[in-house]
């Protein structure tokens, strides 16, 4: 059997191996979504903006193991989202929206890595930090995590905007869908204005928690 026979042959095969991997890899969307919602309840009601030292100590001592076991899944649930941003580039580049599939890169870059971050920050108050003694660094560290929950909400629009646009122009999906990508991305980008100081518009107000589920603020007793 010649080479190019044998190349034929196992042409088909290879086609279904990636359209396999393809699917698995744009399932890891579904999964970022769905495990992002659970582990949201798994950190439960975190300090507020302006948390003291006592507080933060107070809670993170009484759920250290907690907070801790959802950090370590919240890093694995990273690779869901980096999954299907790659799965995401691979298909708009084959329908011709190199464009868009770059965009996804990018932007899946730059929220992974605030993402990485965040749980980064809550993982190290709950390991020493918070307990530490150090009230003036852990309520600083408090307030930088809500300052990056609100800051990912551009990288997140951003996501959400390649792959809307980038399947729209490809012809991929339906107008109806289209509008719905629409008013997410809109809905994310109004995630990065809640600079308010306390409030519904708050980094730890009622829209970043109940709109993209950004940090459950804790109640006022914290």
């Amino acid at each position: 059997m010649s080479a190019s026979t044998t190349a034929m042959a196992s042409s088909p095969s290879a086609t279904a191996q990636r359209a396999m991997w393809d699917r698995q890899w744009r399932t890891a969307g579904i999964q970022f979504v769905v495990f992002s919602i659970i582990l949201a309840f798994m950190y439960g009601d975190v300090p507020r903006v302006g948390a003291s030292g006592d507080a933060l100590a107070a809670f993170y001592g009484a759920h250290r193991t907690r907070i801790l076991i959802a950090s370590t899944l919240a890093g694995l649930n990273t690779l869901n989202l980096l999954w299907f941003a790659a799965s995401l580039r691979n298909t708009l580049v084959e329908a011709g929206q190199e464009g868009w599939g770059t965009a996804a890169t990018v932007s899946s870059a730059a929220f992974g890595a605030l993402y990485s971050l965040l749980i980064t920050i809550g993982a190290a108050l709950a390991y020493s930090i918070a307990g530490s003694g150090n009230g003036a660094l852990a309520s600083g560290l408090n307030d930088l995590a809500w300052a990056l929950a609100v800051l990912i909400s551009f990288p997140r629009a951003m996501l959400i905007m390649s792959g809307v646009f980038g399947l729209w122009r490809a012809g991929m999906t339906s107008n109806s869908l289209f509008t719905v990508g629409v008013v997410a991305v809109v809905l994310g980008v109004l995630g990065g204005t809640t600079w308010l100081s306390g409030g519904f518009w708050a980094p730890d107000g009622d829209y970043s928690r109940f709109v993209f589920l950004t940090r459950p603020a804790a109640r006022a007793g914290w």
